[in-house]
């Protein structure tokens, strides 16, 4: 409807589209970074908190989401969010996390209320830590970028790009009106084919694609 990208594009598929499909939808602003969970640190053999990615999210527009690329070879070794990054997250403003490795700790983050998109699920952190952050990423054909609008439930994940929020807004209500008309036309009275095509013409842009 806002004509950003082809309609076969702007959504994640496959890894990193699994949450929790009882939870309502999210919305947020991300808030990207890449990750590692193979390699150790370059000091010491324990991942530290990074303070500077945290002091990142909170420059962020809320609510957000955060976006993690696992850029190991092999992505899902270990997991860098469970319960207690989840809790932190969500106290800086965050409502989901969205990433191709794996996550932990499920049922406390369901009970949370935190949703989490990921490729697998993981019983160790590994040597998980945050190696950059601000840069595009990319996850299941999906690139996102820092402030990128991302929506999900569970279909999955799509984008918006920064900048149409407003277009969002009116996209959204136009919809909101305009779509509960064909679920009407095909009541008890049935449906010619007359009235769908001018059903189409008059909601095109909206329902072209059904």
């Amino acid at each position: 409807m806002l004509d950003i990208h082809l309609s076969n594009e702007g959504s994640v598929t496959g890894t990193a589209a699994r949450g929790f499909p009882e939870m309502p939808p999210v919305l947020g602003y991300a808030a990207t970074g890449e990750i590692t969970a193979y390699m150790p640190p370059i000091r010491g053999r324990r991942c530290h908190p990074h303070l500077e990615w945290r002091r990142y999210l909170t420059r962020m527009h809320t609510p957000r989401i955060v976006a993690m690329q696992d850029v190991d070879h092999s992505s899902g070794r270990g997991a860098l969010f469970g319960k207690v990054r989840a809790r932190i997250s969500r106290a800086l403003g965050c409502v989901a996390y969205v990433t191709n490795e794996a996550v932990q700790d499920l049922s406390a983050n369901k009970k949370l209320g935190f949703q989490l998109f990921s490729g697998s699920v993981a019983v160790s952190h590994a040597q998980a830590h945050v190696v950059d952050f601000g840069e595009p990423v990319e996850m299941g054909g999906l690139r996102i970028s820092c402030g990128d609008l991302l929506h999900g439930d569970l279909h999955g994940i799509h984008s918006i790009p920064a900048g149409y929020d407003s277009q969002l807004i009116r996209s959204a209500r136009g919809l909101f009106h305009k779509e509960p008309e064909l679920p009407r036309l095909c009541g008890p009275k049935g449906l010619s084919v007359d009235k769908l095509a001018a059903a189409l013409e008059e909601t095109a842009g909206v329902l072209s694609c059904h």
